[in-house]
């Protein structure tokens, strides 16, 4: 069944535990994604990438995926990932998206509010929920590219400041919120040592479900303490690929010819794939709370 993030992530806080988000950068991702979460009966947030969704794609996506999502015997959000452009965002609400994520955490606090505040107003005006991101979780090695000059963000520079999370939320009307409490985006470069104390001071202080962006790589154990502390929700998606692409750089190298059907070259690669998507079901503890 599709929904809005709201059900979701309400009743993962109130009962204790996360929901896996997962990007998913072609129909056939997104089919393993609902397929895991209807095995495990798990609810589960499917989430598009603006690079994925450019030109003429956001249609298909939208049209497959909500297609994908109502048919689904399990609840399924359909998630923007990370909009910094807020044209695109409204056409993504526009195009069938139930929830939107607005991402201006690398602006003053007060800019970061208005513009949430301008995406919040668009979005609830139809129906659509959204996420915000307070601080800012910086990037590790993004789609397998590393930084020329070596120079990568770490993770403690940006945490979120508990000060702000109150009169953030209360100005905003956000329906949940990405907090920075030392994970980063893609590949790890520093050894993830997550901040629980500042988590648990968040959670307490917000009215809303918190969020956690850069769960790949991240110890198991410290996500377990994380749902603990309070996140409700946590993104995957660099896991996901390097378990994908693996597989994938096995079946090449050990192929007679390159020519090989796509349904065959990818049908260990998506099982791979699906694999981590139940093991941070898992992790996680949204199984069976569908």
């Amino acid at each position: 069944m599709l929904v809005t993030i709201k059900p979701i992530l309400e009743k993962a806080r109130k009962e204790g535990y996360g929901v896996p988000a997962f990007d998913a950068s072609t129909l056939e991702m997104a089919m393993k994604i609902i397929e895991a979460a209807e095995e495990k009966h798990s609810p589960v947030i499917i989430m598009g990438l603006p690079i994925d969704l450019e030109g003429n794609m956001l249609p298909y996506w939208t049209y497959c995926l909500r297609d994908m999502a109502q048919k689904a015997s399990v609840p399924v959000c359909l998630h923007l990932d990370h909009a910094r452009d807020m044209d695109f965002l409204k056409k993504c609400v526009d195009s069938g998206f139930t929830s939107v994520m607005y991402d201006a955490s690398t602006y003053s606090l007060e800019e970061n509010i208005r513009l949430t505040r301008e995406a919040v107003e668009y979005a609830h005006a139809k129906g659509v929920t959204v996420e915000a991101e307070l601080g800012h979780v910086g990037d590790g090695i993004v789609s397998g590219e590393a930084k020329a000059d070596g120079n990568y963000d770490n993770p403690t520079d940006f945490l979120t400041a508990p000060q702000e999370l109150e009169r953030f939320v209360r100005e905003t009307q956000v329906d949940c919120l990405a907090v920075a409490v030392g994970t980063a985006h893609g590949v790890y470069v520093h050894t993830p040592v997550l901040d629980f104390e500042r988590l648990e001071e968040l959670n307490r202080i917000s009215t809303v479900p918190l969020v956690m962006h850069g769960g790949s790589g991240t110890p198991d154990e410290q996500i377990r303490m994380a749902v603990e502390k309070g996140i409700c929700k946590l993104n995957i998606y660099s896991e996901m690929l390097t378990a994908y692409y693996g597989e994938l750089k096995k079946k090449l190298d050990n192929a007679a010819s390159l020519a090989i059907w796509v349904s065959k070259a990818t049908e260990k690669p998506l099982e791979a794939l699906k694999q981590v998507v139940i093991e941070k079901m898992e992790l996680t503890g949204s199984v069976g709370k569908a």
